[in-house]
């Protein structure tokens, strides 16, 4: 389902020659990219918050919420950590930590723990009724360090290859469009292999080459027409106030 970098590169620079604004490097494209990119990956939030507060359809090819949804279970992923040695697992290129589930021995049922704050640790700890156990285990989370509570769960000889499952969104690898230089000619070719695709929605690529074309100083329709609504819509809000 990812959008290969090439054919938006290439889309991108027919463009700019049909308006004569020059050539747009590999280097100067893969900033852009990734910037068109981060984004689009950050509006998938804006818009299913305000979907969350409309009415819903049921139809099929309709549903709003089930395509932002299904654009958003892109960047779900699952790793399998262990505190065999250590109660601090860490985590990279997280964008918002789902849950975590923790496994005494592998054969044993997963029980999720529950994520409290720094703050909270002591009095937690000191409570009978809300001490962890590792049948109730808590964990804190910052600077993409899980702290896990009890300390027990670092240790013990049955522990199991992995004891953590940890569920979290990531974000967006940067797009890529590496290339080799012709010998004789001293064009750039299209390397496929250290290339990397954008991880975003197929259905997303109209408006990732227009963001890109944005940023390199082509105005399209679409964003001519956003820009003058966006002007009327301010003037009525200037003339609503007078």
């Amino acid at each position: 389902m990812a959008i290969n970098v090439n054919q938006v590169y290439k889309s991108v620079l027919v463009i700019l020659q049909q308006e004569k604004r020059g050539v747009l490097t590999p280097a100067e494209f893969n900033k852009i990219a990734a910037q068109a990119q981060q984004e689009i990956f950050t509006s998938y939030f804006d818009e299913l918050n305000q979907l969350l507060r409309q009415p819903q359809t049921s139809l099929a090819y309709a549903d709003r919420y089930a395509l932002l949804d299904e654009k958003i279970s892109l960047f779900k992923r699952t790793s399998n950590l262990s505190t065999t040695t250590d109660v601090n697992v860490s985590l990279t290129n997280v964008q918002e930590l789902g849950s975590v589930i923790y496994f005494e021995t592998m054969t044993s049922a997963g029980r999720e723990a529950q994520r409290i704050q720094k703050y909270e640790v002591y009095t937690t700890n000191q409570s009978p009724l809300t001490a962890p156990s590792k049948h109730f285990p808590v964990y804190t989370y910052e600077d993409n360090v899980i702290q896990m509570y009890p300390s027990s769960i670092g240790a013990g000889p049955s522990s199991p290859d992995y004891n953590l499952q940890v569920n979290y969104l990531a974000f967006p690898i940067e797009p890529k469009w590496e290339f080799d230089i012709d010998t004789e000619l001293g064009n750039y070719i299209y390397n496929s292999i250290r290339s990397v695709d954008f991880e975003i929605h197929k259905s997303d690529q109209p408006l990732l080459i227009d963001k890109i074309l944005g940023y390199a100083g082509v105005m399209t329709k679409d964003q001519l027409a956003l820009q003058m609504a966006n002007a009327k819509e301010q003037k009525i809000d200037i003339d609503g106030q007078k």
